[in-house]
């Protein structure tokens, strides 16, 4: 061998020129450029990065522990979670994510509860001294938390000893329902009094978070992602300083959530670079340097409904990039929670996903596996530069709040939103089992039943607490807690208020939605008239010729439910169009070679024509015969690149497919 691994002509003494030397030779002629890439921010990725000595190994977890496993518990029956939540406990896990109905993040399920003899059935058995217990409950976030510790108060569990994170992050509550109060003090008064009452008490609980995966969720780019869950968090940072808590302290009651996906070095890099941006926020604070502590959640966005199998290959992938990223807790989706809400085996498998990768990988004994990778610190830097500008933008708006108001940071989002869209219509951002390679037979995945309840009724809220100050208003409402209060009278109930400005709102989305839904609808076809919406594939020429494109615009087809009718050597053109006829379907497309097509095209296309094909496709691109071939009858061209979704779209309405009502889970 020439190259190996040892010795004096190893694969490691070749140098970066005889390297560009052999790729050149390979291109033949093609420019270097076709070899980089960009992310959706726009940062270059190289095809070759050198060795990085001159940066040092980051300091992200401890260095003696594991990251935390987070399990996920949404199921409505708050005695049904609690066998899950122990199913959980006993299987590996280390912290529970208690999603309520009303989180930002629920997707339709989350448990509902309205007191404490609730609480006390969805913990019944639980030892909270002994996990992290994550809160998300969206506009019910006050109230749970004060559920949560009247709880432990109840319980004769010393607060100081449970790890609470609570979900209180009204930047992103304002951005996804689009109305905010005129001024954010009059709800800052409320958290102020929460945290310092939280801080009396003893509680390490982070009670305000940055929540990185709402803007994930709605179409914002890694860079955005960071920048925004700075921007948050420098907004906490800025309320806290009007509390008595000592300025060492105000870190600390800050929680912030960033997104894994299956970008293995995205995630990696972006994990890394929001502790220095961190750092930098702190120092510009003149406060104090405090550790963060980073939860990371593999991505709702990049779940699929169809094919829910490779979503398991997803989630290993970003929870093996949050571990090696440092994240301190990782949460796994269940991979069948775009279908549905997740049963027991779906949510083992979310828990083993963690389990393999710190037990029998033994991801977290490295400190910083990623330190002097040229690909990844190059990456981890321009993500920190590009983050850190978008910070900037949103801080020079007046902050996140302002920012908000002005509709700055949703016309940038929504921008985002509509490349990654386009991206994935063109299959430039393809989505395997979906939008490549789809399974029209698969079968459906078991979930549980599900019903959707709002956490608390629109009743009026308590009367006679006091007003916010120095904590005095959350320890009542706790106490009312602890007296059995149910949830509605506990209520906040800022929205209410006659003064609310409407705003731009931001929805959640999943990547795949878009050709899940043309699925849904080629389905509902197939039940109502007995038959599948098939496409003919007019073959033309011999087996070899045709083979390649005949495969590929099938998986094409198939991406929104549309069965091919086989492609095979038919001996003439008559042949052809009597196989056409037979076959009972009423569109057709080409697929041959191009040499074939100059010879054959056009006669073919006229004779499908005549034989009633009211649509005619052609697998390729017309290139300078397109004025002919249109003229002969051919009307949409199938190509790697072309906005598959459009004319998948187009060959549902010429099939007379009805759009889908069904209610794809967002």
């Amino acid at each position: 061998m020439p190259l190996s691994f040892t010795g004096p002509e190893s694969f490691y003494t070749a140098d970066e020129e005889a390297w560009w030397a052999s790729v050149d030779k390979a291109l033949k002629g093609v420019p270097r450029e076709k070899l980089f890439g960009k992310t959706d921010d726009g940062l270059e990725i190289a095809p070759l990065y050198p060795r990085r000595s001159d940066v040092p190994a980051r300091v992200l977890r401890p260095a003696d522990g594991d990251w935390s496993v987070v399990q996920r518990i949404d199921i409505p029956d708050p005695a049904k979670a609690n066998a899950q939540i122990l199913e959980d406990l006993v299987g590996g896990a280390s912290g529970l994510e208690l999603v309520f109905s009303s989180a930002l993040t629920s997707y339709g399920h989350g448990i509902w509860i309205e007191d404490m003899e609730g609480m006390a059935a969805l913990l019944n058995g639980v030892q909270p001294d002994l996990i992290d217990i994550r809160l998300e409950a969206g506009r019910e976030n006050v109230e749970v938390l004060a559920l949560m510790l009247a709880y432990l108060d109840k319980q004769g569990i010393d607060p100081t000893t449970v790890r609470v994170f609570s979900s209180i992050d009204p930047y992103a509550w304002v951005a996804m329902h689009g109305f905010s109060v005129p001024d954010m003090d009059v709800a800052n008064r409320y958290f102020r009094d929460i945290v310092e009452a939280v801080a009396g008490l003893g509680s390490p609980a982070r009670v305000v978070k940055a929540d990185g995966r709402v803007w994930h969720s709605v179409g914002a780019t890694p860079a955005q992602e960071l920048g925004l869950v700075l921007a948050c968090a420098a907004a906490h940072l800025r309320s806290l300083e009007r509390t008595k808590l000592a300025p060492e302290d105000w870190a600390g009651r800050i929680s912030v959530n960033l997104t894994a996906d299956a970008d293995q070095f995205g995630t990696i890099a972006k994990a890394r670079a929001f502790r220095a941006l961190w750092s930098c926020v702190l120092d510009g604070a003149g406060l104090p340097q405090s550790p963060m502590h980073l939860h990371m959640s593999t991505s709702h966005r990049m779940l699929t409904r169809n094919d829910p199998w490779v979503n398991l290959l997803r989630n290993t992938v970003a929870a093996f990039a949050a571990g090696v990223g440092g994240a301190d807790s990782v949460c796994v989706l269940p991979h069948t929670l775009a279908a549905g809400l997740p049963d027991a085996f779906a949510r083992r498998l979310a828990r083993n996903t963690q389990s393999i990768l710190l037990e029998e990988s033994n991801l977290a004994k490295v400190m910083d596996p990623a330190a002097g990778s040229g690909a990844i610190e190059d990456r981890t830097e321009s993500l920190c530069t590009a983050a850190w500008v978008f910070f900037q933008e949103i801080e020079a708006a007046g902050g996140v709040f302002e920012a908000l108001h002005k509709g700055f940071i949703q016309e940038r989002v929504l921008s985002a939103r509509s490349d990654l869209e386009k991206n994935v219509a063109g299959r430039k951002r393809p989505i395997t089992g979906v939008s490549e390679f789809p399974d029209l037979f698969e079968k459906p995945v078991d979930v549980l039943h599900s019903e959707g309840h709002d956490l608390t009724s629109r009743r009026p809220p308590l009367e006679g607490l006091p007003e916010p100050d120095g904590g005095t208003w959350f320890k009542a409402l706790c106490k009312s807690a602890l007296e059995g209060q149910p949830l509605p009278d506990l209520s906040m109930r800022l929205e209410q208020r006659p003064d609310l400005k409407s705003l731009k709102s931001l929805e959640a989305f999943r990547a795949s939605e878009p050709f899940e839904r043309l699925r849904a609808a080629a389905d509902a076809f197939t039940i109502d008239t007995g038959a599948a919406p098939a496409v003919f594939l007019a073959s033309l020429g011999p087996l070899a010729k045709f083979t390649a494109r005949a495969t590929w615009s099938a998986n094409a087809f198939a991406a929104g439910g549309l069965k091919a009718v086989a492609a095979e050597v038919y001996g003439s053109i008559e042949d052809l169009t009597a196989a056409f006829k037979a076959s009972g379907a009423t569109i057709a497309c080409l697929v041959s070679s191009d040499d074939i097509y100059e010879a054959e095209a056009e006669t073919a296309a006229r004779a499908l024509k005549t034989a009633g094909a009211s649509h005619l496709y052609l697998a390729g691109k017309p290139g300078a015969n397109e004025t002919r071939y249109r003229e002969a009858g051919i009307d949409t061209y199938l190509f790697a690149g072309c906005d598959l979704l459009s004319l998948l779209q187009e060959a549902h309405a010429h099939l007379g497919v009805a759009p889908s009502d069904l209610e794809v889970p967002a």
